[in-house]
């Protein structure tokens, strides 16, 4: 009995371990990149379900954070560079490309990829980058719109969104009808939905810190998106994410740039008010 006894005190001690080893506390570090500071820690809007906004930066492994920092070893860097050419490149009918208006992209877009989703008066709803992209295309350039996650799409994106690369997100919520598709994204947030009954809420707020799969559960924060990902060695775009994680709710999935995921991408991003942007980020 006394040996039995040892042995399951032996046995809770290693659960035990492994309990605590399975969550992560924030780092206590600074992200500089090209010198320039970015905001990993913001103080929560008013309404915010947490004090103190934290970049998923701050949960990564060592590796993963330096490879972050340092632009010249940031696999995302290369889309970057893609999107630059795509900026400069002539399409369509009208014989245009994208600095036909825009001219330097370091100046005309920074502070744009802080500020989406807009209001988009004509088509009545929210838009972000890749919508925005796919309008100029159509309307302005007379080319084909962008399918849902083509590579050009997400390199153009995160070309765009780089040139706010520190600048804290801020989007407006009194343009059009963006209160309400804020008031529906909240909802979709903390819905339970699939097989698993999980909702956004489930991971990134009541499981905050916690391991899971090869990875630490951050507050899900959209500031770095598209983001660069080590486990399918490319770019991520944010609907990517979402279609992803209420996949593995073993839930119906909604189509990228639906109402539902519009909405919730309105929501997550006001979530992150404060945080620099941080494209491309580097995930595991």
């Amino acid at each position: 009995m006394k040996k039995l006894s040892v042995v399951l005190l032996a046995c809770v001690s290693v659960i035990s371990a492994a309990a605590v080893s399975a969550y992560a506390d924030p780092v206590d570090e600074k992200l500089i990149i090209d010198g320039t500071e970015i905001v990993t820690r913001a103080k929560a809007p008013e309404g915010h379900p947490f004090d103190e906004l934290l970049s998923g930066w701050l949960f990564r492994e060592a590796e993963t954070r330096a490879t972050q920092a340092d632009s010249f070893a940031n696999p995302g860097m290369l889309s970057v560079e893609r999107g630059e050419e795509i900026w400069n490149t002539v399409d369509g009918s009208m014989g245009k490309s994208c600095a036909s208006c825009h001219n330097d992209a370091s100046e005309t877009m920074k502070g744009v990829g802080a500020h989406f989703p807009k209001w988009d008066a004509k088509a009545k709803k929210p838009f972000n980058i890749e919508l925005k992209i796919n309008d100029c295309r159509t309307e302005n350039m007379g080319a084909e719109p962008y399918k849902f996650d083509d590579e050009d799409q997400k390199a153009l994106t995160t070309y765009i969104k780089h040139q706010s690369l520190g600048m804290p997100l801020q989007i407006d919520l009194a343009q059009g009808e963006m209160q309400s598709w804020w008031d529906k994204g909240k909802e979709l947030y903390y819905t339970r939905t699939g097989q698993l009954d999980f909702s956004c809420a489930s991971c990134h707020e009541k499981s905050l810190g916690k391991f899971i799969r090869a990875d630490h559960l951050s507050q899900g924060q959209a500031n770095g998106f598209p983001t660069y990902r080590f486990n399918t060695g490319g770019m991520v775009s944010l609907h990517n994410r979402f279609r992803g994680c209420i996949r593995d709710t073993r839930a119906e999935v909604p189509k990228a740039f639906s109402d539902e995921l519009m909405a919730l991408e309105v929501y997550v991003t006001w979530r992150g008010t404060g945080l620099s942007v941080e494209t491309p980020s580097v995930r595991q």
